[in-house]
């Protein structure tokens, strides 16, 4: 029995002794693995006599729980000196002031539709809203858009699979038509939104945004619009000096249509990368309102006239902020929108 106290002492004081959980438990083999102390003292009960058995079984099962115990307070000891130089470790000073959060910003394409806004309104315009899920009639047949338009093929409108004659908007001229049907002339009105094409890559994406102007009145004429838009460009870019020019074109709800250019903003009209050594920008596509579309929407066409055009906010974005890829304003990385704060 001396023999198993000792044992028990010599395992009690190697543990007390040793500071690192690897080497802990290495020890612990000695006495408690397969081939450790106590385990050899059990193996060798089975030579003894019943009775001294039974008494050298409970002496060494004895000693095996005090070494058991004295293994355990040992590795919670060594447990709570690791655990006391980590949390020194990352102490925190919580007497200093807090980081706070970061102050966040307008997106830039929302900054240009506030002053796009701004600026007509200060001209008299108002601004108009309208759903983006739009239905065939207000989308293209008020619009004087035939039935084999290519704009009404799914490769270019995305229609909705189960309702059918309901689409997502190509343009905001939609907005206009409910304006009209719902307001008598004069209008003086813009339709800024989002608007959906099948289109993507560097300067087109599947989703953008559109501001469409609509004047209404007995005596509008031509010149009004380029008086309008001029001035429009020339305050939105703070260029007092920047020329327009007016190219014939064709758009199916307006009659003359005119693309409108406007000289270059980077170069000042004397050519460079960003206009193709032109001098020019294509900015917006315009025109007198075609007389079906007012009779589409029950205005008298032989009393009033009036011109549209429409816009793209991101392209003016990325004018005046000198950004080359369209969508990069839609991929909602933080590194590039923090600019704009």
């Amino acid at each position: 029995m001396s023999d198993i106290e000792q044992l028990v002492a010599q395992a009690t004081a190697e543990f007390a002794g040793i500071d690192d959980a690897a080497a802990l438990e290495q020890s612990k083999a000695r006495y408690l693995g397969k081939s450790g102390s106590v385990t050899e003292l059990l193996k060798n009960l089975g030579k003894l006599e019943p009775e001294q058995r039974k008494r050298a079984g409970a002496a060494i099962n004895s000693a095996k729980e005090r070494i058991e115990a004295a293994l355990n307070g040992r590795r919670e000891a060594i447990r709570l000196v690791a655990l006391e130089g980590q949390l020194e470790a990352e102490a925190l000073d919580v007497t200093l002031p807090g980081r706070g959060l970061p102050t966040g910003g307008l997106h830039p394409v929302t900054r240009t539709l506030e002053r796009i806004e701004a600026l007509f309104r200060s001209i008299g315009f108002d601004v108009a809203d309208g759903p983006e899920i739009e239905d065939d009639f207000h989308n293209f047949t008020a619009l004087n858009t035939p039935e084999n338009h290519p704009a009404r093929s799914m490769h270019d409108t995305f229609y909705l699979l189960d309702a059918p004659g309901l689409l997502l908007r190509t343009h905001t001229s939609p907005i206009q038509v409910r304006f009209m049907e719902t307001h008598k002339p004069p209008i003086r009105v813009i339709a800024p939104g989002r608007v959906y094409r099948v289109d993507s890559d560097a300067t087109h994406s599947p989703m953008f945004h559109q501001v469409e102007g609509l004047w209404i009145d007995e005596d509008v004429s031509f010149a009004d619009l380029k008086g309008v838009f001029t001035d429009f460009l020339r305050n939105f870019f703070e260029k007092p000096d920047l020329r327009t020019r007016f190219r014939p074109s064709f758009f199916p709800f307006t009659e003359p249509s005119a693309e409108i250019d406007m000289s270059c903003v980077f170069c000042d009209g004397n050519g460079c990368r960003v206009c193709s050594h032109t001098g020019w920008l294509e900015i917006a596509g315009s025109g007198m309102v075609h007389p079906n579309v007012l009779k589409a929407v029950g205005i008298d066409s032989e009393r009033y006239i009036g011109f549209a055009f429409g816009m793209g906010p991101d392209r003016l974005t990325m004018l005046r902020y000198g950004v080359n890829d369209l969508r990069l304003f839609f991929d909602g990385d933080l590194r590039f929108l923090s600019q704009f704060k």
